[in-house]
């Protein structure tokens, strides 16, 4: 849905892993093979993997400024990530950086690798879910202000802002 650039550094793999699924049609890669070898998931990892994805698009609704939906059965990100083993790491140049433990490294440890370097360096609230209830893509605002509301002004903007119009038109009894 989302016609612009990846999210940089780390977010690219948060907003790869949140538009696994198409909310609009149900449809999700992560039951594909070709799905699950871009996360290095093992079918058995799927089920945890969906729910991190849904635990990071509320995130995601949140920096956006919206609610998840009512129910919504994604646990507290925090607590998804609080089990990712990572560790600090120091290079001769004296930068820090936190690594997964493990090689290869797991998906949640890679994904709270990901928010952290992205909390350090100001872009993690910029990855964002976009406001159409049909969509909830995830998306990296690159604009000025921080504001998008939408992955697409051109599709899920534009929906938005015809459906504001007709209500108008159809409330003025003139």
């Amino acid at each position: 849905m989302n016609d612009r650039a990846a999210a940089p550094g780390g977010l690219a793999l948060i907003e790869s892993l949140v538009n696994t699924l198409d909310v609009e049609t149900g449809a999700d890669t992560l039951g594909t093979e070709a799905g699950r070898a871009a996360f290095g998931l093992a079918e058995a990892d799927v089920p945890d993997a969906g729910v991190l994805r849904e635990a990071l698009r509320a995130v995601c609704l949140t920096h956006a400024g919206h609610r998840p939906p009512e129910g919504s059965p994604a646990p507290p990100l925090d607590r998804l990530l609080a089990a990712a083993p990572l560790r600090v790491t120091v290079d001769a140049a004296g930068n820090a950086a936190l690594l997964p433990v493990a090689e290869p490294p797991g998906l949640t440890a890679r994904v709270a690798a990901a928010v952290a370097e992205a909390a350090a360096d100001g872009t993690w609230a910029r990855l964002k879910a976009c406001e159409a209830e049909d969509c909830r893509w995830a998306y990296y605002d690159r604009s000025p202000a921080g504001r998008r509301r939408w992955c697409s002004m051109s599709v899920c903007g534009a929906r938005a802002k015809m459906r504001t119009y007709r209500a108008r038109r159809d409330a003025d009894p003139g």
